[in-house]
């Protein structure tokens, strides 16, 4: 995937013309469910089904201590099974209607994963700077998720590189502060539930914003992350070292 994600009038329409064609009882679902995941799929999001909330704050994977409940895929092999095609997304959705998804990175979109309040304050910053933003999601977690183009993918492997912000889903806790989800990490793309009265995971702004570089908000995001983690810091009266 490329900049084209934002002139994808081709897609957009075949997105449009398949939710016209279908019954409106088979499109009313729990809060436009359905058609949130098919309109994040035809804006080029590769989806998987993922786990869901079970009762006592436990996951639907019945895994004994889970360590992500409800965040996670349901398939081992999430990688090669998340797609686009939107007759799968709207079996999966209909088949399981109580399953989040997630969103395979690295493939068309990378997320930059950040503290929430560091999220909110970045967000303001590049706006009012009048910076391109893509697609931004709001967890109840305590994360803000920004869509944006991806660095590379398999099939460019020279123009993809290692760096310490990467965040695959085993190392999370290990990047506080900003994440970088690219190739072998997912996020939950909205709409998704958690573990907890009315906790989710919704779109502040919707896969309809074309996805940036991601180097264009990184240096506000990480200035942002260093500020919150100074104020807990200041607060606990400790310090923490903003990974670079």
């Amino acid at each position: 995937m490329s900049a084209t994600f934002g002139g994808r009038t081709g897609r957009q329409g075949k997105l449009s013309q398949w939710l016209l064609g279908r019954r409106p009882k088979e499109a009313a679902d729990d809060g436009g469910r359905e058609a949130l995941l098919l309109a994040a799929a035809g804006a080029g999001l590769p989806l998987a089904p993922a786990a869901h909330p079970a009762p006592d704050y436990r996951c639907s994977c019945d895994r004994v201590g889970c360590p992500t409940p409800a965040r996670h895929p349901v398939s081992f092999a999430w990688q090669t099974q998340s797609t686009t095609d939107l007759d799968q997304i709207g079996r999966w959705a209909r088949h399981q209607p109580q399953a989040n998804f997630i969103t395979a990175t690295g493939m068309v979109h990378d997320v930059l994963d950040v503290p929430l309040e560091a999220g909110r304050e970045a967000l303001e910053r590049l706006l009012g700077a009048g910076v391109e933003v893509g697609p931004v999601a709001e967890s109840d977690d305590g994360r803000m998720l920004f869509f944006t183009l991806t660095r590379g993918t398999p099939e460019d492997e020279d123009e993809w590189w290692p760096c310490e912000l990467d965040c695959h889903p085993e190392t999370m806790d290990e990047h506080p502060g900003l994440r970088w989800h690219c190739r072998g990490s997912y996020v939950l793309v909205p709409p998704a539930r958690l573990p907890g009265d009315e906790q989710s995971v919704r779109w502040v702004r919707g896969p309809e914003h074309p996805l940036p570089d991601p180097l264009s908000l990184l240096e506000l995001l990480t200035d942002a992350c260093a500020r919150h983690a100074g104020t807990d810091a200041d607060q606990a009266g400790a310090t923490w070292p903003l990974r670079h």
